[in-house]
């Protein structure tokens, strides 16, 4: 099948360019910025004809912003064939989905669909797709998508587009907007966020990184989530909320207080549950931490997150937001939340792949009997050797003389990797020739 991304030269077109060309679908992308680069990239084709490619398309997806997707949706839908599939990814579906009504052929499936995850994620396995059908206009299509997405490992939820945009206005609209504020408050204050940080307790912690996760985002996307029409009395509800708590507090009403917080959780529910869930994070932050500390003194590597760069070494000196690890004459200090620790086989996978490593040849008599393969096999585990395999083997006598090749991590002595194999070689009965 064919599938039209229109805007699939931006994030979350790209991503999705990605998703569906993995999945066997002819792929083709359009974006107004004309880059032809980013498709090649992509191993894909770039729409220079884009009426041709519509009218030969099976399906059609708008992965535009949201302040511009009826619009782009009026100029698409027309040109569309019968039995083709037209939908979009945005997180408003009402007007979406009402201007695809419109303007789309008899005969032309419609969908709503909004990927509850960013561009960032690797794999949509585990993450969450809204898809919002319109009675009567999507019978084929829509067991063809959700199938595809459920194969995959994402949970489907489907729903209609206003139910959505109630849900979103404080799913996304109610969260952006605290956090943004908060963030503005910290501006607004001129407070020292980096300062904080010295003094911050697990909660604030976390609450920092996804009030900064969020400033990070496109702030135009943002914005026009903050457009959802629903939005507006989310707003209200949550200043008239934050004016009224400041006022009990103003006026040192403790008892006020307590009544509306303990209103505000019997309204939410199990809190226990939401308890123990922040508690899972903030110990997984902890044993993150903790790790790190059992670390300092010995070899460890931290690969960035961003770059994928990895750097390896002896860990030195651990802050709460800071790890140096020292290299030879070379000293290196890494943000913690800008770094993953790596696993010891992770570390030995990365030396076997990316340091220069050398070889050796050892070559002994084995006991009678014995199977090279099998001796080779436990060559083979010992430390630091990254393989091991046989370039020479014939028979004097009654003896079976045997060459082993080891290849050995680059940043080892080498000569006593070699010693320590040949001592096992001795101990399992063989003779170093």
């Amino acid at each position: 099948m064919k599938i039209l991304i229109i805007g699939g030269t931006g994030d979350t077109g790209r991503w999705f360019a990605t998703f569906y060309r993995k999945h066997g679908f002819d792929v083709v992308v359009w974006g107004v910025n004309k880059r032809h680069d980013i498709a090649g990239e992509l191993g894909v084709k770039f729409a220079d004809d884009l009426d041709s490619e519509i009218s030969s398309s099976d399906i059609v997806m708008i992965s535009v912003p949201i302040n511009i997707t009826e619009k782009i949706i009026g100029d698409i839908a027309p040109k569309m064939p019968q039995g083709s599939l037209l939908m979009d990814i945005t997180s408003v579906k009402t007007g979406p989905l009402a201007a695809m009504e419109k303007h789309a052929p008899a005969g032309v499936e419609i969908l709503g669909t909004h990927p509850m995850f960013g561009p960032s994620i690797p794999d949509i396995r585990g993450q969450i797709v809204i898809l919002a059908p319109v009675e009567g206009k999507c019978s084929k299509w829509l067991p063809v998508i959700r199938n595809l997405y459920e194969e995959n490992g994402a949970q489907i939820e489907v729903m209609a587009a206003k139910d959505h945009d109630r849900m979103m206005a404080v799913v996304q609209g109610l969260t952006h907007f605290a956090y943004i504020s908060t963030g503005s408050v910290f501006r607004e204050l001129e407070f020292d966020v980096a300062e904080s940080r010295r003094f911050m307790s697990p909660v604030y912690d976390i609450m920092l990184d996804l009030v900064g996760r969020i400033l990070a985002q496109n702030p135009y996307l943002y914005a026009m989530i903050q457009m959802n029409p629903e939005v507006e009395k989310v707003h209200k509800a949550y200043i008239k909320q934050c004016n009224l708590l400041a006022e009990t507090v103003k006026s040192r009403d403790i008892e006020s207080f307590v009544g509306v917080m303990k209103q505000a959780a019997a309204h939410f529910g199990d809190t226990e549950s939401a308890l123990r869930r922040s508690e899972k994070l903030i110990g997984t932050k902890i044993a993150e931490h903790e790790e790190l500390v059992r670390s300092i003194g010995r070899e460890r590597a931290l690969k960035h997150i961003y770059s994928g760069v990895v750097h390896y070494g002896i860990v030195r000196k651990l802050t709460s937001r800071t790890v140096t690890i020292e290299r030879g004459v070379k000293t290196t200090e890494l943000l913690i939340e800008n770094v993953r620790l790596l696993n010891e086989k992770e570390l030995f996978d990365w030396k076997a792949e990316n340091l220069r490593n050398v070889s050796r040849d050892i070559s002994v008599f084995i006991p009678y009997g014995s199977n090279p393969y099998i001796i080779k096999d436990v060559i083979s585990g010992s430390d630091s050797v990254i393989s091991a395999g046989i370039i020479d083997v014939y028979k004097r006598q009654e003896r079976t003389s045997v060459t082993y090749r080891l290849k050995i991590l680059g940043d080892n002595d080498t000569a006593l990797v070699q010693e320590n194999v040949e001592k096992l070689l001795k101990g399992i009965g063989c003779t170093v020739r």
